[in-house]
């Protein structure tokens, strides 16, 4: 109980972080890794890595929640870790989560400002993004003309803007879009936007 608050906001981006990486992961899942720096490792992270997890198995598996979610883990030989170090470099606290699948591995991390929860890294590319009920997550090329064509599109189908987060690896490189929407988008759309030249993958999340 006297953790209660102080927990709080970092729940928040805990249930956020682990519904991100379950949303985007795409295929089996082999491992979940959730690293704590700064001022959240000095808190009982026992329950954030239980809502990490329910996150994470949540969009893939019915009838998640913050108690089963690591039994459910563990039935299912998803290995989790726990890592806490502190000392967070150029954030007074983060969080890392790592989801590790059958193809690949995939990282988010956020950090909270003035107690809010905020994404700032995205598959090692750096992005400043608070998370909405309705988002679309896209990673593309970065390429002249994308965000044009992206923003057209959601246009004439209806779609309303509330936010736009860009992040790149490099010029040219590897780049990601987090666009928060009023209300979740029709799949018509969502495959026009895969359809667009330069993405990779559009994935609609809801938090």
């Amino acid at each position: 109980a006297e953790e209660a608050p102080k927990l709080k906001p970092y729940m928040v981006l805990a249930e956020q972080l682990g519904g991100f990486a379950g949303q985007a992961t795409q295929s089996a899942i082999k491992g979940i890794e959730i690293c704590y720096e700064g001022d959240v490792s000095t808190l009982n992270t026992k329950p954030l890595t239980a809502i990490v997890v329910k996150g994470v198995l949540g969009p893939l598996l019915e009838g998640v929640n913050m108690v089963n979610a690591p039994v459910i883990a563990e039935e299912r030989n998803i290995k989790i870790t726990e890592a806490k170090s502190e000392t967070a470099g150029n954030y007074h606290t983060l969080i890392t989560v790592t989801v590790t699948t059958e193809n690949q591995k995939r990282s988010v991390k956020g950090t909270l400002f003035n107690n809010e929860p905020r994404l700032v890294e995205i598959k090692g590319i750096h992005i400043d993004a608070k998370l909405g009920p309705n988002m679309l997550y896209l990673a593309n090329h970065d390429k002249p003309g994308l965000i044009g064509a992206l923003g057209t599109l959601l246009g004439e189908a209806g779609v309303n803007i509330a936010t736009f987060n860009l992040g790149r690896a490099d010029q040219g490189g590897d780049a990601i879009a987090l666009i928060e929407i009023d209300g979740p988008p029709p799949a018509s759309v969502v495959a026009r936007v895969q359809s667009l030249e330069h993405v990779v993958h559009a994935i609609p999340m809801r938090f």
